[in-house]
């Protein structure tokens, strides 16, 4: 990617409702990127804050989210229309619907290579938290209130047989979201377990292929709990057997290099868990290396 294209979005938020962890992460993303002169879009303004479920629909911090997916809707949305591929800085997992919809409004239909090593698709009623971080594959889906739905609509943003999960491996979530994701017609589920003995670069070509096989764009979705603690300590949910920096660098550049890339995000990275910023440095050393030309 010609990084003239690149444009940086800050989205500082935590879907626990507190100041601080991955709140934190644009800001310490954006110092190490900084030399690089990409084009600045600056940071969102809306927060999550608050610690209550919506007796309701079971969210926590409902109404901000609801403002936060507009005003990150909206962003993105001018950054595509410009023809600029946007870098969005998170934050928590729950920008995507927001930054999904965003991306769609210039783009049209697109694809979805979703890196996580969770597959996001509980709702307010199975979630655990009742945070964002926890739906937003769901979201984007339709299996959200209503109020969400109509600020980043017409759902589903993107349609599951064109999304491709690569990395997930939490077997208790697999449990607690069935029979999801059965019956949703995701077009591709390759486990952490499916991804052990394969040709990464192969699989990530594969799948820029099937995204873009009618020409149309797709967005890259990037938590870094699909990386292996050892490798990644800097996030709050550490399951071991995720990925090695190496494994996931091979993913990553099919799918970031592609010239239909409509843009990046990368989520749930938390700098209170990275004293000597060397997890910053290894997460954006390897960004540039795949993403930038």
């Amino acid at each position: 990617m010609d990084q003239d294209r690149l444009t940086l979005l800050g989205v500082p938020i935590d879907s626990v409702g507190r100041r601080g962890g991955t709140e934190l992460g644009p800001a310490t993303l954006r110092e190490i990127f900084k030399p690089l002169g990409l084009r600045d879009a600056g940071d969102t303004e809306q927060r999550i804050r608050g610690l209550n479920r919506d007796p309701t629909n079971g969210w926590l911090a409902y109404p901000e989210i609801v403002k936060l997916s507009a005003e990150v809707r909206g962003r993105v949305a001018t950054i595509t229309a410009n023809g600029e591929v946007p870098v969005v800085l998170g934050g928590c997992c729950t920008l995507l619907p927001g930054t999904l919809a965003g991306a769609s409004d210039s783009h049209g239909k697109l694809g979805l290579a979703y890196l996580d090593g969770h597959l996001d698709l509980f709702t307010g009623q199975t979630s655990p938290t009742g945070e964002g971080a926890d739906m937003p594959l769901a979201t984007i889906l339709g299996l959200a209130p209503p109020e969400l739905v109509e600020t980043i609509g017409p759902v589903p943003v993107v349609d599951a047989s064109r999304i491709a999960c690569l990395g997930s491996r939490d077997e208790e979530e697999l449990g607690m979201i069935a029979p999801l994701p059965n019956g949703l017609g995701i077009g591709r589920i390759e486990d952490r377990e499916t991804l052990r003995h394969a040709d990464l670069e192969h699989v990530a070509r594969s799948v820029a292929e099937e995204l873009t096989a009618d020409g149309s764009h797709f967005w890259l979705h990037l938590d870094v709990d699909i990386l292996d603690p050892n490798a990644f300590p800097a996030t709050d949910y550490l399951m071991p057997d995720g990925l090695s920096v190496t494994e996931l660098k091979a993913l990553l550049g099919p799918l970031a290099g592609s010239r239909h890339l409509a843009g990046i995000n990368i989520t749930c990275f938390n700098p209170e868990k990275d004293q000597d910023g060397s997890c910053c440095k290894t997460l954006v050393e390897m960004l540039k290396s795949t993403l930038i030309t």
